[in-house]
């Protein structure tokens, strides 16, 4: 079993570490916590918030081009249970650059919404508890 206290990080390549890091941070209000520049062959962020235990990092190989996502359902899910606070996050993506798509599955626009950046991977808010 995983420690409780464990730190969950997703790593995601991306062409676009400069554009990528600047939509998630102002999009969903992460900090920087870590750059690093040719790290053996890898530039990267690390994003994150400081009371939540998880990171988001974002990683260009140098001389690699990865392209797009490779599928629609390739997500990220935050639920946010306050309306007033949803609809706040949904401003936010759209002023960070993401883009308003159709979720490719229909369980995601019931009560949610579904953004896409720059590369094609996807965030959804719903607007929800999120409930076991």
């Amino acid at each position: 079993m995983i420690p409780k206290d464990a730190t969950l990080r997703v790593v995601r390549p991306t062409d676009n570490l400069k554009q990528i890091a600047l939509m998630y941070s102002k999009a969903l209000g992460f900090e920087m916590v870590k750059q690093f520049d040719d790290h053996d062959g890898f530039d990267g962020v690390v994003l994150s918030h400081s009371k939540h235990p998880y990171h988001l990092e974002f990683t260009q190989e140098r001389g690699v081009t990865v392209g797009k996502a490779p599928t629609q359902d390739h997500l990220l899910v935050f639920y946010i249970a306050c309306s007033r606070e949803w609809e706040r996050a949904c401003r936010g993506m759209i002023d960070a650059g993401f883009a308003v798509a159709d979720s490719n599955n229909p369980y995601w626009e019931r009560i949610g919404k579904t953004f896409e950046d720059v590369d094609g991977y996807r965030v959804v808010l719903q607007n929800s508890d999120w409930a076991i």
